[in-house]
């Protein structure tokens, strides 16, 4: 399809989860939108692949399913693909450990584990099914332009469309952020996540697992339907490295030892990948005619499973700021944009705060002690517990 000369209320870049949930939420609204990305989307069109399952997964929250229901996504989803988390083991490096239960939190899951594949093409059918949202893809942007009631997009192709809101939802190294000149870079953390799938021994029923690994970084484990599970550790770039040279037998072994062997023996079924984790915090994630949306606008470290949720809460705040403020006839007013900036920041801001402090809690060996009979302190007040888990379900 061209663009040549379009015209559109919403242009958004990126095509992730977070900006397929925007652009199905906006579409739904009227608001005639564009979705750009660069890549075609036809790897998703058909993603289950029998006993084949992604490494890539995400930890959604309830809230993040209720926006999801929300768009007619949710329920498109292969309940034989998904699991729910009811109960998460936190375990620390010194005798420390809380755990949380959907059912004293009055939820039917804590989360639910969701393969990338799968998310991606549940939101692309809700998106080709919106007659309001134009699907460009693969598309190259060459250019942004920025004016008083519009920003000019050109195109590779030498096409060009027009919108009066642009909204970058292309990732942490965002080429709308740099072209809207906000120069802030993502802080590497030199940690790395090594990400693989496994069959257990036993079964998980349900069950999620972290453990804070002295001097290894942070292992999770993330129930997948049947006995597999999910493995998400994340480590120092030397230790990802060792873990990354083991064979199949040899890394089974490592994740099975670095869990204690909670669910005895495992066997990997996916070839591991990785992914570097970094830390950015901007000054503000709106500008001119500019929003931003998920990993442009923020990155967090994985240890709470909460960076998709903090993207999809983006696109809900950013959705119903511009349905609310539809009277003012200008969806890149920035009387809107600010508004959105404002809802934002506080619960981006304390899911900054949780996981970069106990990043850097957890490595401060002089305060082991501490942090695992804070640990222990937390778990044995129930109040409290649920109040520290009410962010991440909303």
């Amino acid at each position: 399809m061209t663009a040549a000369d379009a015209d559109y209320d919403v242009v958004v870049l990126g095509a992730g989860p977070v900006g397929l949930a925007l652009a199905a939420a906006l579409g739904r609204e009227g608001l005639g939108v564009a979705l750009l990305e660069r890549s075609a989307l036809t790897a998703y069109d058909d993603p289950r692949r029998g006993d084949d399952w992604d490494t890539r997964v995400y930890a959604l929250s309830p809230g993040s399913a209720e926006f999801l229901r929300g768009l007619g996504a949710w329920q498109r989803l292969p309940p034989e693909r998904l699991a729910a988390v009811e109960m998460m083991d936190v375990h620390g490096d010194g005798g420390g450990a809380i755990a949380f239960s959907a059912y004293d939190l009055g939820e039917r899951a804590l989360a639910w584990i969701v393969e990338h594949r799968e998310l991606c093409a549940t939101l692309i059918e809700a998106v080709r099914t919106c007659a309001a949202v134009r699907v460009l893809a693969p598309c190259e942007p060459k250019a942004i332009s920025w004016h008083t009631d519009r920003a000019l997009i050109t195109l590779a192709d030498g096409g060009s469309l027009s919108a009066r809101l642009v909204v970058g939802a292309d990732g942490v190294h965002s080429w709308v952020r740099r072209e809207a000149g906000i120069a802030r870079e993502p802080r590497g953390y030199g940690q790395t996540a090594v990400v693989a799938n496994f069959v257990a021994e036993t079964a998980h029923r349900g069950r999620a697992f972290q453990w804070f690994v002295d001097g290894q970084g942070v292992l999770a484990w993330l129930p997948l339907p049947g006995r597999r599970i999910s493995m998400v550790w994340s480590a120092a770039d030397a230790v990802a490295q060792e873990l990354l040279a083991l064979d199949a037998t040899a890394l089974a072994l490592r994740v099975a030892a670095g869990g204690a062997r909670a669910l005895g023996a495992l066997e990997l079924i996916t070839r591991p990948a990785a992914f570097p984790l970094s830390f950015l915090k901007l000054d503000s994630v709106v500008g001119p005619r500019l929003a931003l949306v998920g990993d442009a606008a923020h990155v967090v470290h994985p240890l709470a499973g909460q960076g998709v949720n903090l993207g999809l809460g983006d696109a809900a705040a950013l959705s119903a700021v511009l349905k609310a403020g539809s009277p003012v006839g200008d969806v890149g007013a920035s009387i809107l944009l600010e508004r959105y900036a404002r809802k934002r920041a506080l619960p981006v801001l304390a899911m900054q705060v949780v996981t970069d402090g106990l990043v850097r809690l957890f490595a401060m060996p002089p305060l082991r002690l501490a942090r695992n009979h804070g640990m222990n302190l937390v778990a044995s007040i129930a109040p409290l517990r649920r109040l520290l888990a009410q962010p991440a379900l909303r």
